[in-house]
């Protein structure tokens, strides 16, 4: 399971503020304005903190992306480890992990994208920490996903047709695309229809 990396503490005067507080409002700025177009003034106003103790806590821009990059995936992961837990139904667990997906990206909700999404078209070629958090996710999300699948093709309720790990990486795809056209607002009750019909299709 991917977890975030930790704050590392430094030697002295103890923090006089919530770490983790700083490096959520952190994630929200770069959520919505990107890397690039985020500037240091943004994640001041932002965290609340000086100059100086900004770069004391955490380094630089860069540092400061990654550990809200992994806070944004660990938040993902958690969701995902409730929808699909073992002790619950498989196919009633992935509608229930689509069904977040749609509720997500729909109306309003969906204008900011998808985090990840986003960080991996403007940065994941360019560098290699990014690129690996990224691909790290996706892989952790398939890999959730075909366990479900494969659960619930031993329960018999999957398509004798169905192969699970193909049918994840379909998943993967298909939630992911929701985020990319929750920038246009659909409506929710498409793109339930459309996650639904998919679903149908795997499960007999």
């Amino acid at each position: 399971m991917l977890r975030p990396a930790p704050v590392q503490p430094t030697r002295g005067r103890p923090r006089s503020f919530d770490v983790d507080a700083a490096v959520e409002r952190a994630m929200n700025v770069f959520w919505s304005r990107g890397y690039h177009a985020t500037a240091l003034p943004d994640l001041l106003r932002a965290t609340r903190l000086s100059r100086g103790s900004l770069y004391a806590a955490f380094g630089d821009k860069h540092s400061l992306f990654l550990l809200a990059l992994d806070r944004y995936i660990a938040d993902a992961i958690a969701r995902m480890d409730v929808e699909l837990a073992p002790h619950r139904d498989p196919v009633e667990g992935l509608r229930t992990f689509l069904a977040g997906y749609v509720e997500r990206t729909s109306g309003t909700n969906g204008r900011r994208g998808c985090l990840l999404v986003a960080t991996a078209m403007e940065l994941a070629g360019q560098d290699a920490e990014v690129g690996r958090r990224v691909a790290g996710f996706f892989k952790a999300m398939e890999a959730r996903l075909a366990d479900a699948l494969s659960r619930a093709k031993a329960a018999e309720k999957l398509a004798d047709r169905v192969e699970p790990a193909s049918a994840a990486r379909i998943l993967v795809c298909f939630v992911e695309g929701l985020r990319v056209i929750g920038k246009t607002t659909p409506a929710r009750t498409s793109s339930q229809a459309s996650a639904d019909a998919l679903l149908d299709r795997f499960v007999s």
